[in-house]
């Protein structure tokens, strides 16, 4: 077999979000140059050792596991905790689908007092001001000329990046909004959203319940 094919068989695997089976790579391979390369499961065996051989010389953080009948990439061991404390920043930064209804209000009615997102939400929002604060994602930008003189909130830069914007003049019009909202797709996410949501909270409920047990 051509070495060149290492790197089509590297390829492969690394393109794949699950384990890609031997068969599925010998296929992709023969149905491209033909039926007649000589192929098989054992030199698609051969290969991943060639490749996780040179990975571990070069000092990869990487390699080419077998898993569950087929090959897939993935970190090794050692690696595993700095992997877990990224995930577990990104989980932290995950919005709810109330902290993303309130940051849509002071994005779009920008700069704006507590009191007048309650008036939009309906509901009471200082612990999702909160969150929003401790992600930086809005700022206290001053006090509101009106009794009491509240504070304004308006969102940061860190708002931008975290939503991919470039300047708040890209925040979709509120017509763009209204089609967004009846599209089908989008009505299927929100419905994950909150089923994670929810899921989310059960489980925090149920070990908060254990940790009481724990403690009579």
């Amino acid at each position: 077999m051509d070495s060149v094919y290492n790197s089509i068989i590297e390829a492969l695997i690394f393109s794949s979000d699950e384990p890609l089976e031997g068969k599925l790579i010998i296929d992709a391979i023969k149905g491209l140059d033909g039926s007649e390369i000589s192929i098989g499961p054992d030199d698609i065996e051969n290969v991943v050792d060639a490749l996780n051989t040179k990975y571990n010389e070069d000092g990869r953080s990487f390699n080419i596991v077998r898993l569950a009948g087929g090959y897939i990439f993935a970190t090794k061991p050692e690696y595993a905790k700095y992997l877990g404390y990224l995930a577990s920043e990104k989980s932290k930064r995950r919005l709810s689908a109330a902290s993303l209804e309130t940051l849509a209000i002071i994005a779009y009615k920008q700069p704006i007092t507590k009191p007048e997102i309650e008036s939009i939400r309906g509901v009471n929002s200082d612990s999702i001001i909160g969150t929003l604060l401790e992600k930086s994602l809005i700022t206290i930008t001053g006090r509101a000329e009106k009794i009491g003189r509240p504070l304004l909130y308006a969102t940061t830069d860190e708002f931008l990046k975290y939503f991919g914007l470039n300047r708040l003049s890209d925040l979709p019009k509120p017509r763009e909004i209204e089609e967004i909202l009846k599209d089908e797709d989008f009505v299927d996410q929100k419905r994950k959203l909150l089923m994670s949501e929810l899921e989310e909270n059960m489980e925090k409920e149920i070990a908060e319940a254990g940790n009481e047990n724990k403690d009579q």
